[in-house]
């Protein structure tokens, strides 16, 4: 390889997307099409995902920007297509919900900083070349987690499809048994636009020349129809317009717990600051400030739990709207007690949000309102060590499932295009996707299933394809965001519930219990832990691993040991499961069917012990050792624990099949000497005919085959084993 060959093989590997050139045109318009293809409808889904996550929809479209582009650039296959998803939007939900309140400028910034902690993970797991890690979560894991996070994305989307409030609590089927409670309340308009939308999607999807622009154009329906019919309906008021003394107390009583929880929740991370430069300071400051922290935790904590309760009971109180008073103000009457004489609106209002004591009313359905014109402002996530120490956990949890689900999608486009599929360099591609986007205002990506199927199907060639989609984003922020003012949220919603559907798979559960019991007692150990624990879903995923990882431990604690018979096909068969086989009264014969390591060399020792105190007569001990793939430190030291312990009983213990990584586990510690070479065979025929030859059997006994190999083979091959 010349000097030039080497430069351009360095620079590959470190912007890999220059493999893709020299381009041609025609691939370039095969991009083309599959980018805008792809972008139609990633356009819909990002908004809709972005609203699973807690976040404003425009963050979606920042999604389908930044780490779009960048993913598709650093990563290894040509047409995955890199940017949010169902499963990686509830994560960060439930990452981000029991720390900050949805859609405020904490829950931001923690979004943030979570993307560049996932980023960092991803990219140093690729640069150190770990991508294997991801192996410890297995696949029963992974499918008991996605068919329970398909009903849990599912279920939270009951209130936007039914117009009513649900609550946030540390169990989401709380919050969803609550809220079913509240089903007579629900937003007729809120459930028809949700109806109308689902039934136009289904329909267009029967259609084939626009069934993949079936969301699109139900986004585009759903929004003129929801601006003629005047389907946003929204104000704001002061609890002194509340008419009803004891509801207005109610709704005071909110607004100054807030105000302290604020007030609060300003103060902690100043004095957590000041504690720390405390720590090797005045150890009384240091404990009077700690102990001031805490009491400020308790405090917010207490308040918090308190208006979670007063917020619920809020949003089920109906009002009417009278005319406008004084300064334009309108008094807010409890439904069925206006006064005589007062003349409102006509319709029912009800508190959807106290923010900084202001009352946000609304009669109407949920829209996505004013979304920002323009491309994503570069910021800088803020670190914090609370902050980071708080989402560390859920941080590695969503690298590995938006890697493993990257991976899996990556592996099946390349059984399809026979291109070649390096994880390591995908961990790259997908941690440099997180990492810009965390600079631009992204939650965490990852490899999208439909954007990537898409892709493939558009005649995607390259990843220009997803340079051609970002850019299609970025003219939708640039000049389209005004017009989707009005998109009913209710359609979002239809949107994740049809994109989750592929994500319950009964049918695969049902598959895995049937290959193996233990397999699919983890995945659905995974799915009820996953389900229950709602909304902290990485509970699930390490439940499930560390489940997955025991049962295995266990499994092999206890291998499969069996003591063997010569059948009459010639082979040698389990006496266990072929009671009629003829055995040897000096011969035994055991096959150990797994590797010999510390959770199961005690049970091999008893297994060894237990054949020869059911024939006491016994001078060999015949080990088949085809299925010891490994032996470590512990295995090693049974079995010489047993060759000095058999011998000095005056009993022989031979091995044949051995492996060569077993053997130069033997010769590196002295075991082959010990054993001798003249007792360590390649096959099972040869130990067997060199050990009736020492019995002077004649070459004749129950385990030989028929008709016995030369003994002098035998003799030649024994002491040269196996290389």
């Amino acid at each position: 390889m010349n000097l030039r060959s080497q430069r351009w093989s360095w620079l590959q590997r470190f912007l890999p997307f220059l493999s893709w050139f020299p381009i041609s045109a025609l691939v370039l318009r095969s991009d083309l099409i599959a980018g805008i293809t792809g972008a139609l409808v990633l356009v819909p889904k990002a908004m809709a995902y972005a609203q699973l996550s807690g976040l404003p929809v425009h963050f979606g479209l920042y999604v389908a920007f930044v780490p779009a582009i960048l993913g598709a650039l650093w990563g290894s296959s040509r047409q995955l297509a890199t940017g949010p998803v169902a499963i990686i939007s509830l994560m960060t939900a439930a990452a981000l919900t029991p720390l900050a309140t949805p859609f405020s400028a904490d829950y931001i910034e923690l979004a943030l900083l979570l993307t560049l902690m996932v980023g960092v993970i991803q990219f140093s797991l690729g640069a150190l070349k770990l991508g294997t890690i991801v192996n410890f979560v297995s696949h029963p894991v992974i499918l008991g987690f996605m068919n329970a996070a398909a009903i849990i994305i599912a279920l939270s989307q009951l209130d936007l499809l039914l117009g009513i409030s649900k609550g946030r609590s540390d169990s989401l089927l709380f919050d969803v048994w609550e809220m079913l409670g509240q089903v007579p309340q629900t937003h007729l308009p809120t459930l028809a636009m949700a109806v109308f939308a689902l039934a136009l999607m289904l329909a267009l999807k029967r259609i084939a020349l626009l069934s993949k622009l079936s969301m699109l154009i139900a986004v585009v329906v759903t929004v003129i129809v929801s601006q003629l019919i005047g389907f946003e309906r929204a104000a704001t008021g002061q609890p002194e317009h509340i008419a009803d003394a004891q509801t207005r107390n109610l709704v005071s009583a909110y607004a100054q717990a807030d105000q302290r929880i604020r007030s609060l929740n300003t103060g902690l991370p100043a004095q957590a600051a000041q504690l720390r430069t405390l720590k090797d300071g005045d150890p009384r400051a240091s404990a009077t400030l700690r102990h001031q922290l805490h009491l400020s935790q308790l405090d917010v904590a207490a308040l918090s739990v308190e208006n979670k309760s007063l917020l619920r009971d809020i949003r089920q109180i109906a009002f009417e709207r009278g005319s406008s008073g004084p300064g334009g103000a309108r008094a807010l009457y409890l439904t069925g007690q206006v006064p005589a004489g007062v003349t409102t609106d006509g319709h029912r209002w009800q508190i959807k949000k106290i923010d900084n004591g202001t009352l946000q009313l609304a009669a109407g359905g949920d829209v996505v309102g004013k979304i920002p014109q323009g491309l994503p402002a570069l910021r800088l996530p803020t670190l914090t060590l609370d902050a980071f120490v708080s989402l560390l956990s859920a941080a590695v949890v969503i690298a590995l499932v938006g890697f493993m689900e990257s991976i899996a999608m990556a592996k099946a486009l390349a059984a399809k295009t026979k291109q070649r599929i390096d994880p390591n360099q995908e961990l790259i591609g997908q941690g440099v996707a997180n990492l810009g986007g965390a600079f631009f205002q992204s939650y965490p990506a990852s490899g999208s299933f439909t954007g990537s199927v898409i892709n493939l199907q558009a005649g995607a060639k390259t990843g220009f394809a997803m340079v051609f989609n970002g850019l299609f984003v970025v003219a939708t922020l640039l000049f389209l965001t005004p017009y989707l003012h009005h998109l009913p949220k209710a359609t979002l919603a239809v949107i994740i519930l049809l994109a989750v559907t592929s994500l319950i798979t009964p049918a695969a559960l049902k598959h895995t219990w049937n290959a193996s019991r233990a397999d699919g007692l983890v995945a659905i150990a995974t799915f009820a832990v996953t389900l229950l624990a709602a909304p902290h879903l990485d509970k699930g995923i390490l439940i499930g691993a560390a489940l997955a990882v025991v049962l295995y431990l266990y499994r092999t604690m206890k291998p499969r040991v069996a003591q063997l018979g010569r059948h009459p096909d010639g082979a040698l068969r389990d006496i266990a499961i072929y009671p009629d086989l003829p055995t040897s009264p000096n011969v035994i014969a055991l096959r150990f069917d797994d590797s010999l390591y510390f959770a199961n060399a005690a049970f091999f020792e008893d297994a060894v012990l237990d054949a020869l105190a059911n024939k006491l007569q016994a001078r060999y001990l015949l080990v088949v050792g085809g299925g010891i793939n490994q032996m470590d430190a512990s295995g090693e030291e049974i079995v010489r624990h047993l060759v000095e312990r058999l011998r000095a009983s005056g009993v022989t213990l031979v091995f044949s099949g051995l492996k060569k990584q077993v053997l130069d586990v033997m010769r590196n510690t002295g075991l082959f000497e010990l054993i001798g070479t003249q007792h360590i065979f390649p096959n099972d025929d040869q130990a067997l005919a060199a050990i009736y030859q020492w019995l002077g059997a004649d070459g004749h006994g129950e385990l030989l085959a028929t008709p016995a190999p030369s003994t002098a083979t035998a003799s030649t091959t024994s002491a040269q084993a196996i290389p």
